[in-house]
């Protein structure tokens, strides 16, 4: 059974990608436009309609669907950002990001191993070095979430401090927070010089600022944030830390994807969406793919410029391509992380 020809007919299938987003074109940023971001609206009404229909418009089966979930491991940030993590554990993890498919599966469906890979492995700072020695030699990148995650509510300088020092550690990548205080209160100077120093402070490394959506009121503060973000400079903008009451839902996932392709009109440049926070079952991921394709194109069906943070939903993708080699369904547990 092999997937490859029917799922790349249709923009999805497993492909050779870079897994690394370093390979892409940085956002260099733009002046801040005030007029831009104050003119912002949304309608509500408009944004929950199509994020009903978006998955009852497309039928994804069979073949085409096991594309496109081997698509969606490649696009994987995976995940640990507990407070018990240990050296261990995210060891496992880098071997499962390594490998995040069985081989087993990938024999049947005809997909050479080495073409299915985890985006990036994504940690606090100080198992970054663990995290990289894990992957050394992968080409996965380690990102480490930073900037007094995740209320990033701590002194500015110490926030600066720490990217700069996981940046020094090996992380390629960098998950920021933004002062949600800057977005309520209408501070967009703020949060814009904000978001311009997180920049700065990456060097090199990619940065993927976390708008912790469920915590910015409206979906217009949605927009502007994210315009405001990528404007200082943002390589991609995230939906959420995971550790809000709301995190990745559908209507913030198009108007996130409407600022991006309202951003790559005016300045030419491709900024990357990043869904993090309660994706757990591979119908979640086939949800978000098809919001991405749709909403923003075949170029961003690719992890330079689309992830999804988690854990837990990769191995419910991996139950679901071997239920679609076997004809039956396996036990969760079957499936870990490590």
């Amino acid at each position: 059974m092999v997937v490859r020809e029917s799922a790349t007919s249709v923009g999805y299938g497993p492909g050779r990608h870079e897994a690394t987003a370093t390979a892409h074109p940085r956002n260099p940023g733009a002046p801040l436009d005030l007029k831009a971001v104050r003119d912002v609206r949304v309608n509500r009404f408009a944004a929950d309609h199509r994020a009903r229909t978006l998955t009852t418009r497309r039928s994804v089966k069979r073949d085409s669907q096991a594309g496109w979930l081997l698509r969606a491991v490649t696009m994987i940030d995976l995940t640990t950002l507990a407070g018990d993590d240990t050296a261990g554990r995210v060891r496992r993890l880098c071997g499962k990001a390594r490998r995040p498919v069985r081989t087993d599966i990938l024999a049947v469906l005809g997909v050479p191993p080495a073409e299915i890979r985890a985006a990036a492995v994504c940690v606090y700072h100080a198992l970054v070095p663990t995290a990289c020695e894990a992957l050394g030699g992968s080409g996965v990148p380690v990102a480490a979430v930073s900037t007094g995650f995740p209320a990033g509510l701590s002194p500015f300088a110490t926030r600066i401090a720490e990217i700069r020092e996981s940046v020094a550690a090996g992380a390629e990548e960098v998950d920021v927070v933004i002062t949600r205080g800057s977005v309520l209160g209408g501070g967009w100077e703020r949060l814009y010089d904000e978001v311009a120093g997180f920049r700065e402070a990456c060097g090199d490394a990619h940065i993927k600022v976390i708008l912790a959506t469920g915590e910015l009121g409206t979906l217009a503060n949605v927009k502007r944030a994210a315009t405001v973000a990528m404007m200082a400079g943002a390589d991609f903008v995230k939906t959420s830390t995971g550790k809000e009451s709301v995190n990745a839902t559908l209507p913030v996932g198009i108007v996130l994807a409407r600022a991006i392709r309202d951003y790559h009109r005016a300045t030419g440049v491709r900024v990357g969406l990043k869904a993090a926070g309660g994706l757990k079952t591979a119908r979640d991921a086939l949800a978000w793919l098809i919001l991405v394709k749709e909403e923003l194109g075949d170029a961003w069906m690719d992890p330079r410029l689309f992830r999804i943070g988690a854990s837990s939903l990769l191995a419910d993708i991996e139950r679901q391509l071997e239920h679609h080699v076997t004809g039956r369904y396996s036990a969760f547990h079957r499936h870990p992380l490590g």
